[in-house]
């Protein structure tokens, strides 16, 4: 027993001095490190600095009155916030590459200033997500404003997860806003809150520009985030995002097949065509179950990957 407790003794003194040798060689590892990181005036190269807000900043050709203090530090906030949350910011420009050329023309083709597909990063992050409140896909649609402006939900179909369809959605209800309240931004500033509960601020303040408005703090920022993003994205390198070409996410052509009758095994279906159901749901988020019921015999348009024969 006392043999025992004294050969631990000894490995424990042994352990001990290792561990501290260790951490002493991490120690002088570290400071060669930072010492390589030294410049001429022996400041450390790498550090956190403040941005510099551009002079002008527009969203969907309005300018934002930056000559506002609030305004300013606002926006700064919202520059700030997303530059540092660097790797949040790097997939973001990843995404984009993959998916502004699916959104870009269904805006152009609906007179809807380009600008806006930072909404729809500013909403989901580029993702097929679902907000607490139930709001869904790229652009967290409401279940009441799909169906009310044409989609088609129900247990087996959402086509809230439906890229273009969904931009299209976006685009009505963009335009409709714009049409009630006279400009861009607080259209999209009512994609946030609702164009009820942007009027109602409107008519109970006596004020109708966005950025005098006194609003909820999700709102309030909601723009400005919206411009931070484009900022970022249109400029990357400004704001020391890096990304190779090679790097980007990329977008797989696609074919499509019209199909007009129930599918009853989406599983055996996908693999017809030599997709498993996973990479089958992938192209085909919509399709929100393992089967289509299609009473109605309603022409459906499922995308493949070009490269399937």
């Amino acid at each position: 027993m006392i043999k025992s407790k004294l050969i631990y003794n000894a490995l424990f003194f042994i352990g001990v001095v290792f561990v501290l040798g260790l951490g002493y060689s991490f120690v002088i590892q570290d400071e060669a490190v930072l010492s390589d990181k030294m410049d001429n005036t022996n400041e450390k190269v790498y550090s956190i600095k403040s941005l510099e807000v551009p002079e002008q900043l527009s969203f969907a050709g309005e300018d934002m009155p930056l000559n506002d203090p609030d305004i300013y530090e606002r926006m700064d906030r919202e520059l700030l916030v997303n530059t540092y949350w660097q790797s949040n910011g790097i997939l973001l420009i990843k995404r984009s590459k993959k998916y502004f050329p699916i959104i870009e023309p269904i805006l152009k083709e609906n007179n809807v200033p380009d600008d806006f597909k930072y909404l729809a990063v500013a909403e989901s992050g580029l993702q097929q997500v679902t907000s607490p409140a139930g709001a869904k896909g790229f652009w967290q649609i409401m279940k009441t404003t799909g169906k009310e402006y044409g989609l088609e939900i129900n247990s087996n179909v959402d086509e809230r997860y439906h890229i273009e369809k969904a931009t299209r959605v976006a685009c009505e209800y963009l335009k409709k806003a714009k049409e009630k309240f006279g400009n861009w931004t607080l259209a999209a500033a009512s994609y946030n809150a609702g164009m009820s509960g942007i009027t109602k601020q409107i008519n109970r303040q006596k004020e109708s520009e966005y950025y005098n408005l006194l609003l909820n703090d999700e709102t309030e920022r909601y723009v400005f985030r919206i411009v931070a993003i484009k900022e970022i994205l249109s400029h990357p390198e400004k704001y020391a995002f890096n990304v190779n070409d090679d790097h980007l996410y990329k977008n797989i052509p696609t074919k499509t097949i019209n199909v007009d009758s129930a599918i009853t095994d989406i599983p055996s279906f996908a693999k017809s065509f030599g997709l498993n159901y996973k990479q089958f749901k992938i192209y085909n988020p919509w399709l929100r179950d393992n089967y289509l019921t299609n009473k109605s015999g309603k022409l459906y348009e499922i995308k493949l990957p070009e490269a399937i024969n």
